[in-house]
Parts: structure tokens; C-alpha cells; sequence
């Protein structure tokens, strides 16, 4: 297996990592029950979840 021949700089791995950002999460407001939760998420409310502004099942899943 190819390993490298000399020791990697400090420098050169975080040039590497400079793209590795933080994103903070989109919110979007849902038409059917009016509250805000993340895009392309399904949501819990009111105990029934909803996806794309439908009800997809009357009983929440459990988090675990």
C-alpha cells in the first residue's frame, strides 16, 4: 500500500479543511398547521406528522 514519503504540514491539512463550514438550518413555515420547522423535514405536530404540508401519519414515531 502507498504511504506517503514525507510528513504533511499543519498548514496543508487545514488549507483542506478551510471549506468545512457550519450551515445553519433553512425554516420554513408550514401552510397546513402555520408553524415553522426545517425544509425537507417531516415535522411533529399537535402529535400527527406532516411532510410537504400533508398529513402522513395520525400517530407521531417515538425519538429515540
Amino acid at each position: 500500500m502507498p504511504n506517503p514519503k514525507r510528513r504533511h504540514s499543519q498548514q496543508r491539512s487545514a488549507k483542506r479543511r478551510t471549506h468545512y463550514k457550519a450551515v445553519e438550518v433553512t425554516l420554513s413555515k408550514d401552510t397546513t398547521t402555520g408553524e415553522m420547522h426545517p425544509r425537507h423535514r417531516a415535522h411533529v405536530s399537535e402529535g400527527k406528522l406532516y411532510y410537504k404540508g400533508k398529513l402522513v401519519s395520525e400517530k407521531a414515531p417515538l425519538k429515540a
